[in-house]
């Protein structure tokens, strides 16, 4: 069964046809990252138009990789939710017009499920029940995935996603957008017992996230040593983004240490943008081993937002009997 799946939840506008939700056949991605780098950050009606003018290419580019038409596809995935509003609607709109045209059905991913089943094409053998943590530029959530449709919320952000305080933390020291790749190698060249940065907890909330004290105190020790009249040396910001990143990493593996104490021994799969953050791989591979457990890890090409996760989750969704009609609608907040 071969779905196509459509991605536009934020600044990507992505196709890709998924055979069976475990062989990706084809996969284009259009970026705007150097349009946005000019802000500095995603401009959700700038990101809204560009996707308007890709989005028609990069399907019709897609299709011809897998070498096939609309005619061979089996049903129509899109990302409905969550995301920038306008992105959505645009993916949105054109999946229920290529689904109506061709009479193919129409299937409805929650992001947060595609970036989980992203996993599926990397490891053939991964099958629930597994705990997921998904880390991204705008959500950080822990979740028990009992089957392939079946979640169980655990723990997520009560503020800033774990992406979002990375892309702050890499602005103030200087470093371009989008900055998760550029903090990762400044981190590599650093001390990260220079400083001591907070590992936040929620009180009542032993596996929720909050990143938005850490975002702060990065950005009040860059601005106290500029009132000070302090020069940021390349050693002394490779030492601040170090500490960050390990105060990052700490606070997430020590929810998911709290959660294997708690409910028992589970695969744990990690997935999302800052899944590709080598210092967390490395901490999250490190946690694996000393609970005994098996940890799966998408390659970097399926940390980012694509359309072969959204294919993949597509066909679990299909198969279990969720299509959409015509009145899909997007949502910019929702519960996977």
């Amino acid at each position: 069964m071969k779905i196509l799946g459509i991605e536009s939840s934020c600044d990507e506008t992505a196709a890709a046809v998924v055979e069976d939700g475990r062989t990706a056949l084809a996969g284009t991605v259009a970026s705007q990252a150097d349009v946005h780098a000019l802000y500095g950050g995603v401009v959700p009606e700038i990101a809204s138009r560009a996707h308007c003018e890709a989005i028609c290419g990069v399907v019709k580019e897609t299709l011809e990789k897998a070498g096939t038409d609309i005619n061979g596809i089996d049903a129509v995935a899109v990302t409905y939710a969550p995301g920038l509003i306008g992105a959505l609607l645009t993916g949105v709109s054109f999946a229920k017009g290529i689904a109506y045209s061709a009479g193919k059905p129409l299937v409805p991913v929650h992001h947060i499920r595609g970036h989980v089943a992203a996993n599926y094409i990397a490891h053939p053998e991964l099958k629930p029940p597994f705990y997921a943590l998904v880390v991204s530029g705008g959500h950080t959530s822990l979740m028990k995935v009992t089957g392939y449709t079946e979640y169980e919320s655990i723990g997520q952000t009560r503020d800033d996603a774990a992406g979002e305080a990375f892309d702050k933390a890499a602005r103030v020291l200087g470093l371009p957008y989008p900055g998760g790749a550029a903090m990762d190698r400044l981190a590599s060249a650093g001390d990260k017992n220079a400083i001591c940065f907070p590992i936040s907890h929620v009180d009542g909330s032993r596996y929720d996230f909050s990143f938005s004290g850490l975002k702060t105190a990065v950005i009040n020790c860059v601005h106290t040593a500029g009132q000070r009249g302090e020069t940021l040396t390349e050693t002394r910001r490779a030492d601040i983004a170090a500490s960050f990143t390990d105060s990052l990493v700490r606070s997430i593996c020590c929810r998911v240490e709290a959660l294997y104490d708690d409910r028992g021994a589970l695969p744990l799969v990690l997935a999302g943008g800052v899944a590709a953050n080598s210092h967390l791989r490395r901490g999250l591979s490190e946690l694996a081993e000393r609970r005994g457990v098996k940890l799966f890890l998408p390659p970097l090409s399926l940390c980012g937002d694509n359309a072969q996760m959204i294919a993949s989750q597509g066909y679990y969704e299909f198969v279990s009997g969720s299509v959409a009609g015509l009145s899909l609608n997007a949502y910019a907040t929702k519960q996977a």
